[in-house]
């Protein structure tokens, strides 16, 4: 892939983590199930134009293709080089002619006006630089009536980061993995702010309980990219660290039940449409 890409520290660092996770990020029943209801609310038909961003190893690309047909295509982008050989694969595997993978930024796009009846994005919207902005783009791309639609956590969600976040912040650590998505009424405004109509959300429990283990396994840094992180995360020294380690691993021992930890895992699909008489500028 000759294709280079200037990519900024933070989304140089997804793609790594990413390329680092693709040897097994199929293995992940969660990913799948995601991605398969998003395209399911989608309500793609034949014929359409879809364009998939962040498509990872083509979850949501690979079904929507088999949806719309011959007479339809989908685009998939990516920042991952990793992720992208994946989806070539399966893609070639399966013999799809109408789907299109390119390694590009989601929020450096460049695609004509009025090109796809759906623009969606699974597991990846909340790690945008710039939620809004990326929208206002892609709205640009929708054809008149298309929607647009994006998956996002709860701020409740995924016990072991909302306790890292938590004891971070008591650090001086900023993040802002959740903020503008977190809850129902975030997901509505920051669509009404990019100029969306008719949105709607629909919540999802995927929650379940977890042992101790399990929610440890979060504190691993370098595995997850999603907070925007301060500066002062990297300027903590070791023992700061393991103090928080520490602090960590008490808030988590506190949660635990007969049955376990339980895992929250509150889920927004959302959706909006673009005007019929919105006027779009290239």
């Amino acid at each position: 892939m000759a294709k280079q890409l200037k990519l900024n520290d933070y989304k140089q660092q997804i793609a790594d983590v990413y390329n680092r996770r693709s040897h097994n990020y199929d293995e992940s029943e969660w990913h799948l199930r995601i991605a398969h209801r998003l395209v399911e609310y989608a309500q793609i038909s034949p014929g359409y134009d879809v364009l998939d961003i962040a498509t990872g190893t083509g979850h949501v690309a690979i079904e929507v293709a088999q949806r719309v047909g011959s007479s339809g295509r989908v685009v998939g982008v990516d920042i991952s080089t990793e992720m992208l050989t994946l989806a070539r694969r399966k893609v070639e595997a399966l013999s799809l002619s109408n789907v299109e993978l390119q390694f590009a930024d989601a929020e450096a796009l460049n695609f004509p006006v009025n090109s796809f009846d759906r623009i969606l994005c699974a597991n990846a919207f909340p790690l945008m630089t710039d939620m809004e902005a990326a929208l206002r783009q892609w709205m640009q791309f929708l054809k008149p009536n298309g929607l647009v639609g994006f998956h996002a956590l709860a701020d409740t969600a995924l016990v072991g980061v909302v306790i890292w976040q938590k004891v971070f912040e008591n650090y001086g650590v900023s993040r802002e993995l959740s903020e503008p998505t977190g809850t129902v009424e975030k997901c509505h405004n920051l669509l009404e702010r990019a100029g969306f109509e008719a949105i709607e959300i629909k919540t999802e429990q995927y929650g379940s309980y977890i042992s101790l283990e399990e929610a440890k396994q979060r504190w691993t840094i370098s595995s997850y990219p999603a907070p925007k992180f301060s500066n002062t995360l990297f300027q903590l020294s070791p023992e700061q660290l393991e103090e928080i380690k520490a602090e960590f691993d008490a808030q988590l021992q506190a949660l635990v039940t007969e049955h376990g930890i339980w895992n929250d895992g509150t889920c927004f699909f959302v959706f909006g449409r673009k005007g019929a008489n919105s006027i779009t500028h290239q």
